[in-house]
């Protein structure tokens, strides 16, 4: 297994330039500002390489990213690719743009991100949303049905892509091979947002990803589960069903002209580390997991561990609501103990595994879970679920109109059955329970005020104490 990125060289462009600039003695009269000079400010800027003037003169630059991402086109099996440093949030920007003219409608996964929401108000697209099935014993949704997305393409004919979230932010994973045969057979593109899930597809034991089952684009997060920088994410597609042109300028309208060379070599790193050594680095990882899993599941009574084959083999979901313990301070104390947790709830842990982890950390991990839930052991008590997976929104009118219209502010209780200007997501996982264009319902603030209760944090939303929401003035 590698454990120099030298070893890379050769099959990775961007990382041979990041580590060739690192070789040379220079006095750059280019950007960034600090020069690299440590003296300024220290480690805070250490490493930092631009891609113009960086890893490659601004000339030359754009030569050096196509290579590198039709190096990942290929991995991937597809004829286009793009490297992002904003994350899969610009990435999913860019497909909302690209798929569709102002005023279409498309189908929508109701556990996607928050970042395609705000795609649609860009984009001008008109959602057809469509919820997940809701496991209620463990309280986690379930992957979009192929019957759910064929009931949605008949009620909405005239769609012009699909958009799911798969697998989800909980690790449960869908029939994606069957929703790319039911939205072609449509005559429309389906894209996936896989952005907890880059290593799909790279390991036997793995499912494989969204592309190789037929998908038209893949969005993922390169920096969330590879060991790329924080913002390093990749959008995938082909383009038989997708305008590749236009897919391109959707992606560079909303892309800094500044890419930082150092994201960009580190995405360009995990790639070859996939291509080369994939099974050998996630092996083990894939190992561990399933020994934590048995672990967790024999020495805490009570404990519901999400397994089996609907779930991600690398997502460790645990629901405590049967131990009666607060996953609150149960994270409190994880973080006291130099372990955070990527979320935590009442009643749901999510560690994010990645293949950077072995035994070692996961039997950390575990050793600190055992002791952890049975100090905060307490009554079991129903499994409530997060508000995101259960709720049916009900559209008003089109996300961009009423992002874009005058707005006021009125008491959350005053708000039932006024149209809400502003999108309110628990945070993580950033799922709408509440979207510009629908409707405030009962159900929803009941939902919002059970995330607040349970210690979630509610984000976007212009008053985060949710005293008040944004409606639609006069609606």
């Amino acid at each position: 297994m590698p454990t120099d990125p030298r070893a890379l060289r050769g099959d990775a462009p961007l990382l041979d330039a990041w580590l060739r600039f690192h070789e040379r003695e220079l006095t750059p009269f280019t950007i960034p500002g600090h020069k690299y000079d440590l003296g300024l400010l220290g480690d805070v800027v250490a490493n930092d390489v631009p891609l113009y003037g960086g890893l490659a003169s601004v000339k030359d630059a754009a030569g050096l990213l196509a290579e590198a991402e039709g190096r990942a086109a290929a991995l991937w099996g597809v004829d286009r690719c793009r490297f992002s440093v904003a994350g899969s949030t610009h990435a999913n920007l860019a497909t909302a743009l690209a798929v569709a003219s102002p005023g279409a409608r498309v189908i929508v996964g109701r556990t996607l991100h928050r970042s395609l929401l705000v795609g649609l108000v860009m984009a001008g697209l008109e959602p057809v949303w469509v919820s997940p099935e809701v496991d209620a014993a463990r309280g986690v949704p379930l992957g979009l049905a192929p019957s759910a997305l064929e009931e949605a393409l008949a009620q909405a004919p005239d769609a012009a892509a699909v958009f799911v979230g798969d697998p989800s932010y909980v690790g449960t994973v869908g029939d994606v091979a069957g929703l790319a045969e039911v939205a072609h057979r449509h005559g429309v593109p389906l894209i996936v947002d896989a952005a907890w899930a880059a290593y799909f597809g790279f390991h036997g034991a793995l499912p494989a990803h969204a592309l190789a089952q037929g998908a038209d684009a893949l969005v993922t997060s390169a920096h969330k589960t590879l060991p790329a920088w924080s913002q390093g994410a990749l959008l995938l597609a082909r383009t038989e069903l997708i305008d590749g042109a236009r897919l391109d300028a959707a992606f560079d309208v909303g892309h800094t002209t500044s890419p930082s060379g150092t994201i960009l070599a580190s995405i360009d790193a995990s790639r070859a580390l996939l291509a080369h050594h994939g099974t050998e680095v996630l092996g083990p990882v894939v190992d561990a997991v399933a020994g934590l899993r048995r672990r967790l599941a024999a020495e805490v009574p009570g404990l519901v561990v999400l397994d089996g084959p609907g779930v991600d083999p690398l997502k460790l979901t645990l629901v405590l609501s049967g131990t009666g313990a607060d996953g609150n301070a149960v994270e409190r104390d994880l973080i006291a103990s130099g372990s955070p947790l990527e979320m935590a709830d009442r009643d749901t842990l999510v560690p994010i595994v990645s293949l950077a982890d072995d035994r070692r950390t996961l039997d950390h991990l575990g050793d600190l879970l055992v002791d952890l839930l049975a100090r905060h052991r307490g009554a079991p008590r129903p499994v409530a679920g997060a508000a995101a997976w259960s709720l049916r929104p009900r559209l008003a009118t089109s996300p961009r109109e009423a992002f874009f219209a005058t707005s006021e502010p009125v008491p959350l209780r005053e708000a039932v059955g006024r149209v809400s200007a502003e999108l309110v997501a628990p945070y993580p996982p950033g799922v709408p329970v509440l979207a510009p264009g629908e409707r405030v319902t009962e159900a929803v603030l009941a939902a919002l005020e059970t995330a607040r209760a349970s210690g979630v944090r509610i984000a976007y939303a212009a008053d985060p104490t949710l005293a008040t929401v944004l409606v639609v003035a006069g609606r």
